[in-house]
């Protein structure tokens, strides 16, 4: 019982976002049937939504905030140096 326990303690947000997958599309569905496009394309974007939480959740990777601005710092310099290299006259179109 305590091996069970621990294990949906450890996997509750890959099951939580499974599971919503599963209902994301299972209302995908039904909507694509009744002919409601506008909520179709919503649960289109909750399961895909969601298929990326699952991902990042078994990569092990975390989104949070020091993350994104590690990211934004690391995207900023190579940016700031691509473009510092970039020849002053470069032809426009």
């Amino acid at each position: 019982m305590g091996t069970l326990t621990a294990s949906l303690v450890l996997m509750r947000w890959e099951l939580v976002s499974a599971v919503m997958m599963f209902i994301a599309s299972t209302f995908n569905v039904k909507c694509r049937q009744s002919s409601r496009n506008g909520m179709a394309f919503i649960f289109t974007g909750v399961g895909i939504g969601m298929s990326c939480w699952f991902v990042t959740g078994l990569l092990g990777i975390t989104l949070s905030v020091d993350n994104l601005l590690n990211f934004w710092h690391i995207t900023k310099d190579v940016f700031v140096d691509v473009m510092s290299h970039t020849p002053a006259d470069y032809p426009l179109p």
